[in-house]
Order: C-alpha cells, then structure tokens, then sequence
C-alpha cells in the first residue's frame, strides 16, 4: 500500500447501473477517469456510491476494473466497513492486495446502543486479522445514518494503539463543534470534513481537505478549494462551492448528483438508482437544473 500522506478533495463515487440494475462497470470507470483528471481523488463504496446496496463481489469487482485499467491507486480511498466483521476484513484485504492508498471504514451499523469497548473491539479485530502493516484506515463517522458514532475516546484508544494503521477520518456528522474537537483533539491525524462547506474553516485547524458527495459534479472548483483556501481566490472558490453543495443537498443527494450527470451528459442511463432509492421526480429534476444554471453551474469537460 502506498504510503503517504492524503490530502485534497476525494470523491464517493456515484455508481452508475444498467437497465437490468447491474454495476455498469464502463461508465463507472470513465467517472473515475474524468474525476482524476480534474485533480481530485477517489473514495469509492462509500454512502453516495450506494455502498450499502452492492454486496462485496460487485465492490470487489468494480474496484478491480480502476486497476486493470490502471488509475492511480495512490488517490483511491475505498469503502470498506460493513456490519459482518468478516466481509470488512474482506473488502480490506481486496484493497489493500491492490495497493490503494487507504481503506474508509464505517463502524458496523445494525445494532445500536454499542459500548466504546464493543466499537474499539470491531476496528481491533479487523486490523488484526487483516495482519499487514501496509494497511491505512479511515474511520467514518457519519452517526445520522449509522447510529453508531465513533467518539473521540474510540478514536484515541485506535490511534494509541495502532498508530502507523488508523491514520484519518471523515466526519459527517455536519457539526462544526465536533469536527473542531477533533481537529483540536489530534493534531496531524488525516482529518476530512464531509462538506466543501467546511473546508476553509477546518483547513486552517489542519484539516487534509474534504470527502464530499459534490466533487462528483463539481470537481475543479472543490479540488482547487482545497489546494487554495488560504490564498487570494479562496473566498471567491468557497462561495462557488458552496452555492452548488447548497442546491444539490435540497434535493435528495444520490438521485440527485446522478440528475446532474444524466443532464449534463445527455446519457439518461445516469438517473438509475437501486432500489430502496428513487429517481427524483419529474418537478424536482427541472426545479434542480434551473436552480443550478441560475448560479451559473456547468460541469467541466
């Protein structure tokens, strides 16, 4: 596994499907190809990837198509948590075989109410078992949709413990006091707030840049945010990312980002979402074109 430091914009690769609602392996290849190319970074399998309504054999696989085709793992971030222990330690082991440079790592999500024993216990295992001090973990706190946070005691028993192994997070929680007690908390670990919206005010803590639903459809702007936030054009780049984040999550975020690409692409295979998701509706899909060509919104070649 690559051993440096992330850093930058990351994207949770949206994940495009067939009529039968098969992954459709090429578009999703040349996504990441085009995401590449405009500077920003991959984390696929995670929440707007639909991570959780693939089983491990299609991640598996469509992860093996990046490589065959030989994108960078060095900028690939790939989801990897899942309730069953073993299917965790799986996909980690699948990532890591091919040399990406970390795996993000949800908590496992079913039962709630876990102690902080019980949590530390599960990252404990998997990095155990997967037994390679090549592996780099990414935890992944996203508490509204897991019910399963991951505390600042988990986080600092995990970092005691296996330091050169849990080296980052992505907060979700879309709390500014708890990602600013986490920057606060560990300074140097590879922090990533999930909004472009925060970047300004959590890079100059320390934080290494955002993994956002939106890098999908707004790569450049985000990507260059990230790199630029402290310098003469980072107000003016903030404000554009976050006029386009702002329109984007009023609708729901999956159907949503892949409105964007169908329209954009003139490829309506884009919108399919698999089930318990939906398409957005007919009014939604014309109120989010026009709201975003009101802001002057285009998506880059």
């Amino acid at each position: 596994m690559v051993d440096h430091e992330l850093t930058g914009a990351f994207a949770p690769v949206v994940t495009p499907f067939h009529a039968d609602m098969t992954p459709d392996a090429p578009r999703f290849v040349a996504h990441c190809e085009w995401l590449l190319s405009h500077g920003v970074g991959l984390a696929p399998f995670g929440t707007n990837s639909e991570a959780n309504s693939l089983d491990t054999r299609e991640r598996m696989t469509l992860l093996d198509h990046l490589v065959e085709r030989g994108l960078d793992v060095r900028r690939m971030l790939p989801g990897t948590g899942c309730c069953s222990l073993p299917e965790t330690v799986a996909l980690t082991r699948h990532a890591l075989g091919h040399g990406c440079a970390g795996v993000l790592m949800l908590p496992p999500f079913f039962y709630k109410g876990i102690t902080d024993d019980g949590l530390y216990d599960y990252y404990a295992r998997v990095i155990e078992q997967v037994g390679d001090t090549r592996l780099r973990v990414y935890l992944y706190h996203i508490p509204a949709l897991s019910g399963v946070p991951i505390t600042l005691p988990v986080i600092e028993r995990l970092i005691r413990d296996f330091p050169q192994t849990v080296v980052g997070i992505k907060d979700s929680s879309g709390d500014w006091n708890n990602l600013n007690a986490m920057l606060d908390a560990f300074p140097g670990f590879g922090i990533f707030p999930a909004s472009e919206s925060l970047v300004s005010r959590a890079s100059a803590k320390g934080a290494k840049g955002c993994i956002s639903a939106t890098v999908n459809v707004n790569p450049q702007v985000i990507g260059r945010l990230c790199r630029e936030w402290a310098g003469d054009e980072g107000a003016a780049l903030q404000a554009q990312a976050d006029a386009v984040r702002s329109i984007v999550q009023s609708f729901p975020m999956i159907p949503a980002l892949k409105a964007v690409l169908a329209t954009h692409r003139d490829d309506l295979s884009w919108q399919r979402v698999r089930a318990p998701l939906s398409q957005l509706t007919g009014d939604q899909h014309a109120r989010l074109h026009a709201q975003l060509a009101a802001c002057g919104f285009t998506l880059p070649g």
